[in-house]
């Protein structure tokens, strides 16, 4: 069997919500059910089949082409199966993801992995703000799974984060990891203003020494033995995280404005 492709054929002017159209909730359905499943289009709705030209039949395997920023909600709920976005995503992909796979050839708007809690999300590009964090006027963020960003990230990654690991390959905007419960973020670029803000738990991974704000502190120099086990558990990643494997690292503590049990460690 083919993977279920739906191709943007509209050209869209308001938000388009695909949040149902998922292998979870699409499995077993036969290809003209699929094409009338409904979707918001701003504030009205449509048939799938309006938005996209539809082939293939294998459900289990899900591929947006021609994607654009324009079509939200990419693989909210996930549990099972994946999804292939050929093109640029937008907000809340991967919203609430609890397993499966999703992978993005392209950029991501803002509120990606939002209270994403297993599986594995794979951005090929750029994501905007509030990665892997908590809905607006929530307090759980990412809970768990692993989020792989080969470009630069937004504003306040991880806010509010309770467990998962989010690796960025390129940079991370201001505010990175505010509010972190627990959790690692990896950031191998270079990272914004006020890293760490308000963070209680939580580990915090960097090849450059960022500016740090005046509740964050220097610990040391420190050989962390320990730190191979969470090389390894990298080594099966698609990413440059699977190639380190040093434990020499400057450690830094806080926000002790917060508890203080956060760490951040700086590669040497």
């Amino acid at each position: 069997m083919s993977a279920l492709t739906f191709t943007l054929k509209k050209d869209l002017v308001q938000k388009l919500d695909v949040s149902t159209l998922t292998p979870d909730l699409l499995a077993d359905k036969s290809l003209t059910e699929i094409s009338a499943t409904l979707l918001w289009y701003g504030k009205q709705q449509i048939a799938a089949s309006e938005a996209f030209a539809i082939t293939g039949s294998d459900t289990n395997n899900i591929v947006f082409d021609k994607s654009t920023t324009k079509i939200d909600y990419i693989g909210s709920g996930l549990s099972t199966g994946s999804i292939t976005v050929n093109g640029d995503a937008g907000a809340f992909l991967a919203f609430q993801m609890q397993q499966g796979n999703i992978t993005v050839n392209g950029n991501v708007a803002d509120f990606a992995a939002t209270e994403m809690a297993g599986g594995l999300l794979l951005i090929n590009k750029n994501v905007g703000d509030y990665l892997g964090a908590a809905l607006v006027g929530n307090k759980k963020g990412m809970k768990g799974g692993i989020v792989i960003v080969k470009g630069n990230a937004g504003e306040r990654v991880g806010d509010q984060m309770r467990r998962g690991m989010i690796l960025i390959e390129g940079n991370a905007g201001n505010y990175c990891a505010s509010r972190i419960l627990a959790g690692t973020i990896g950031v191998l670029g270079d990272v914004g203003d006020f890293l760490g803000y308000g963070m209680r738990r939580g580990t915090i991974l960097l090849t450059q020494t960022p500016k740090l704000h005046a509740t964050i502190q220097d610990c040391g120099t420190h050989t962390l033995p320990f730190l191979s086990l969470m090389f390894k558990s990298f080594s099966g990643l698609p990413s440059k995280f699977a190639h380190i494997n040093q434990n020499r690292v400057q450690r830094f503590a806080g926000d002790i404005g917060n508890d203080g049990k956060g760490e951040i460690w700086v590669l040497k």
